[in-house]
């Protein structure tokens, strides 16, 4: 059928003679039938020609594969094909060898992306055993000249008094500083990977002025890899940052929410009524602020307290510490700091889900202020850090020694809260702190006030703040890096 086809078919070079007339087909049919008739009686009739046409007949059927010889046009093009295709791929080395070597290349790929992948996953693991058992803040600041987190003034949300370039300062020395474990590499603070990490979630800063101070740092950190700066705002549209209160900074792209709660001491600031209907301030050791119940389900919170507890009510402690209705005549400060954090610690374990929300406590941040305090001419004019560790701050000399304070209650809570120990680490930076340089344009006035007034406790954005949210970046990776293993066992 197939031959009949071929031989029959429109595009054939055999093709059957086409008449015109009806004479002419008869002519045609009586021809074939006699021609065919003389044919068959032939080869019948004669047992010679018979035994050889059948001979024949049977070369034929068993060499049918040679069928085409007898079609020169579709022989030769059946050749040239089959010798295109032998060429192609047996005549053709170069051709032969490049899908070889294709082949080989994505075999070849294939190995490598496997091999790069067990690489990276091996350095992970290696990282994770390492900074588990790492120490990150025994180290040194050393000089980096990378590019900063966030340029200078480029932050709008930074307070006026800690945004110390657009305030005057000339030098930039302090922002050219990284801290460097001795044991182990922190990873550079990477904003989208945060963000990422972030995304459908809070992280609120609870604490004083130094955690606003940590808290812009971070809404700055954030906003610079953010695209579209516009898209980052405050919720309720505050512009100023400074008074208290609760501020909520949005990253709608990733439902990210950025939130700073005044709370200096972490208890309650009270007021107790006494007689002829007057208030006396207090200080509440056994109640934590009301705010708290706002936040305990946010997913990353970052507490601090220290620097008010060693204002004059606070370290005399007389008549201003109170439990219940009782207000003591005299307290330690020491004692009271402890009740207060014991009062803060129970509010975790009892309020804060571990498995949902990662807590975080910044330790003390050290100030500078030589020849006087803040209030009596106490300077921090010092434009390098400083170098030497026997000319750090002692701590045994602060009154109240709040960093050995702070590290006695941490060791008391039983939950799993992370302690951002930045004590030593920011006793060297005595050259990072706004200084005179408070206010944008100040008046002749205002700078004669900043001279004898200046801020050696806050520090200049960009500056250290910057640093400890790096540190707490590293951990959150870590953690997160920890809890993949596990899921992976």
């Amino acid at each position: 059928m197939e031959l009949k086809n071929a031989l029959f078919s429109p595009n054939s070079v055999i093709r059957t003679p086409t008449f015109r007339t009806k004479g002419s087909i008869t002519f045609a049919y009586s021809f074939a039938f006699i021609f065919l008739a003389c044919t068959i009686i032939f080869l019948f009739g004669n047992s010679h020609v018979h035994q050889s046409s059948s001979q024949w007949f049977k070369n034929v059927i068993k060499n049918r594969s040679q069928l085409s010889s007898y079609f020169p046009r579709h022989n030769h093009l059946y050749h040239q094909n089959l010798s295109n295709i032998s060429k192609d791929n047996a005549f053709n080395p170069e051709l032969n060898q490049s899908r070889v070597s294709s082949n080989g290349s994505r075999n070849t790929t294939l190995s490598e992306g496997k091999s790069t992948a067990a690489k990276k996953k091996k350095k992970k693991k290696r990282w994770v055993e390492l900074m588990s058992k790492c120490d990150v803040f025994d180290g040194k600041w050393v000089r980096d000249n990378s590019p900063p987190f966030y340029e200078p003034g480029s932050c709008p949300f930074i307070d006026e008094s800690f945004n110390c370039y657009l305030n005057g300062r000339p030098d930039t020395g302090y922002e050219k500083l990284r801290w460097q474990p001795n044991h182990c590499n922190v990873p550079r603070f990477d904003g989208g990977k945060m963000l990422r990490f972030l995304k459908g979630k809070r992280i609120v800063y609870v604490g004083d002025s130094l955690n606003r101070n940590m808290y812009e740092s971070m809404v700055c950190l954030l906003r610079n890899s953010v695209k579209d700066k516009s898209r980052v705002f405050e919720a309720s549209g505050k512009q100023e940052f400074k008074k208290e209160g609760t501020y909520s900074f949005l990253f709608p792209d990733y439902n990210v929410s950025v939130e700073y709660i005044r709370s200096a001491f972490l208890v309650q600031e009270w007021e107790m009524p006494i007689e002829n209907g007057s208030t006396k301030e207090t200080l509440r050791l056994d109640r934590v602020e009301k705010s708290y119940d706002s936040y305990k389900d946010a997913d990353v919170l970052v507490f601090n307290t220290g620097n008010w507890w060693t204002h004059e009510k606070t370290s005399e402690g007389k008549g201003y510490y109170q439990e219940g209705d009782h207000v003591h005549e005299k307290l330690d400060v020491v004692e009271a700091f402890d009740k207060a954090m014991s009062t803060w610690a129970r509010w975790v374990e009892s309020n804060v889900d571990p498995k949902k929300t990662r807590v975080f406590f910044r330790g003390y941040s050290f100030s500078h202020f030589s020849k006087g305090e803040w209030d009596s001419g106490g300077r921090c004019d010092s434009r390098e850090p400083i170098k030497d560790a026997k000319d750090l701050l002692s701590i045994e000399e602060l009154s109240p020694p709040i960093p050995q304070m702070l590290d006695k209650s941490m060791e008391k809570v039983n939950s799993p809260v992370f302690y951002l120990n930045v004590t030593r680490m920011t006793n060297y930076r005595s050259d990072a702190h706004p200084s005179v340089y408070r206010k944008p344009n100040a008046t002749v006035q205002e700078k004669r006030l900043f001279e004898t007034h200046q801020d050696c406790s806050h520090w200049c954005l960009p500056g250290v703040p910057d640093t400890w949210n790096q540190l707490l970046f590293a951990q959150l990776v870590l953690s997160q890096r920890q809890t993949q293993r596990k899921q992976q066992i």
